[in-house]
């Protein structure tokens, strides 16, 4: 199923079943007191949070949604039924957003719900107005309308890291060998389509798509992918050691992520030096420092080829992960 990741839908609570007329039947009389039930609550709408990054695909043909109507009251004072509610199942980091009013919510874990719209109350029964002075009413009411409206469901993608850099940087290529995800790896000069996520002892690594010189006035994808990384509470900033200029492909990105705003440049990132086998460990450690003295951020090394290299990462990265937890 193809990957989406914002979608503009439609829908709409139920209405209140009526409140209904009816009398108690006896042996005595045809009509006795007042029997009328009350009607039904209608369905609410609600967004239920899941932990599934391609939930949003659900809704790229079907976009219209609406909640059961209530039921009309019933004889012997019994109630209707209530609707049935609709619920919008959407990814974990979900912002869904009313057109018409404004209002914005937002699903930040598995299993939470939202109510979006509520269903209308049901109307009264007309036993519900029996009074000292009026022992036979004919009165009833009708059940509320329900409320409604389109949503924009915009995900943005929850993670613990977010790895950036450019194409064939070795995202990718990195997320397989620390989380076993199944992402594509090549090595492709433009950004890939969509992000993926993978679990590292309990904590959501996210391979974001490329970034492009550009991408942060829309160039490319890349406004669509900068807002997953708002999200993401560390930045690994991947710089490939085949570049010629490190620095240059560093700041392509970073200059992105800067211009992007959104609190981005205050996220602490980390450079990570990726296919350090491409080079010799002189040369490395030479890029290392490079690195740290240009950028001032702490800068890692990683060869996803070399088991060694890879567990020295791993173990460094997942000390990161438990400090900034405690």
């Amino acid at each position: 199923m193809a990957f989406v990741d914002e979608v503009v839908i439609s829908a709409h609570s139920g209405k209140g079943g009526d409140g209904v007329i009816r009398w108690l039947r006896t042996k005595e009389s045809a009509r006795g007191g007042p029997s009328g039930g009350d009607g039904g609550r209608g369905g609410d709408v609600l967004l239920v949070g899941v932990r599934d990054l391609a939930a949003l695909a659900h809704y790229r043909y079907e976009k219209k949604f609406r909640a059961e109507d209530g039921e009309s009251g019933k004889n012997e004072l019994k109630q209707g039924a209530d609707g049935v509610d609709a619920l919008l199942k959407v990814p974990v980091g979900t912002l869904a957003h009313v057109v018409e009013t404004g209002e914005e919510y937002e699903i930040t874990k598995e299993g939470e719900e939202i109510v979006l719209f509520r269903g209308g109350k049901g109307g009264l029964g007309n036993a519900r107005f029996r009074s000292s002075t009026n022992q036979n009413p004919f009165q009833q009411s009708a059940g509320k309308e329900g409320k409604g409206g389109n949503i924009r469901l915009t995900l943005k993608i929850i993670a613990d890291v977010g790895f950036v850099g450019l194409p064939n940087a070795g995202k990718s290529s990195l997320l397989n060998a620390l989380t076993r995800a199944k992402s594509k790896v090549g090595d492709y000069p433009f950004t890939t389509l969509e992000p993926n996520l993978g679990e590292f002892y309990g904590y959501i690594l996210a391979d974001i798509p490329g970034l492009i010189e550009g991408a942060s006035s829309g160039r490319g994808l890349g406004t669509k992918f900068l807002k997953h990384v708002e999200r993401t509470g560390i930045i690994l900033h991947l710089v490939s050691a085949s570049q010629d200029d490190l620095i240059a492909a560093y700041n392509e990105v970073h200059n992105e992520i800067v211009l992007f705003g959104h609190g981005l440049d205050n996220k602490r990132e980390i450079v990570l030096l990726s296919k350090t086998d491409l080079i010799s460990e002189a040369e490395m450690q030479a890029k290392i420092q490079l690195l740290s003295r240009e950028t001032g951020k702490e800068v890692l090394s990683v060869s996803v080829s070399d088991a060694e290299s890879l567990k020295k990462m791993s173990d460094h990265l997942t000390k990161i992960l438990s400090a900034d937890k405690k």
